[in-house]
């Protein structure tokens, strides 16, 4: 197992957590991000409560903000996390891949 790197406490799932329901606040708060989020996600805001119950949700949320850099950075400057911080949170949401056939 590595250890953390000096300064920074290991991502728990938690603060992953935290970080999805921040760029999810963040999304929701951009006039020009949130319909585009509906309109990627097939969503409407009254699908949205059920919707975040939803396993794959979170990790959906920080995938939109990490598929794109302008996004990615305004979100990290506003939130002060780093990018590797979100793509961490997103890869602790979703826990291992299942390479098997």
């Amino acid at each position: 197992m590595r250890e953390p790197a000096a300064g920074r406490a290991p991502l728990g799932r938690e603060k992953a957590e935290s970080i999805a329901i921040e760029g999810l606040t963040f999304i929701a708060a951009d006039p020009v991000l949130w319909p585009r989020f509906l309109a990627v996600t097939g969503l409407d805001q009254s699908q949205l409560r059920d919707a975040a119950r939803a396993a794959g949700f979170l990790p959906g949320v920080l995938d939109f903000i990490l598929a794109h850099q302008p996004t990615l950075e305004s979100f990290c400057e506003a939130q002060q996390v780093s990018p590797q911080s979100v793509s961490a949170a997103r890869h602790l949401l979703t826990g291992p891949e299942d390479l098997s056939d």
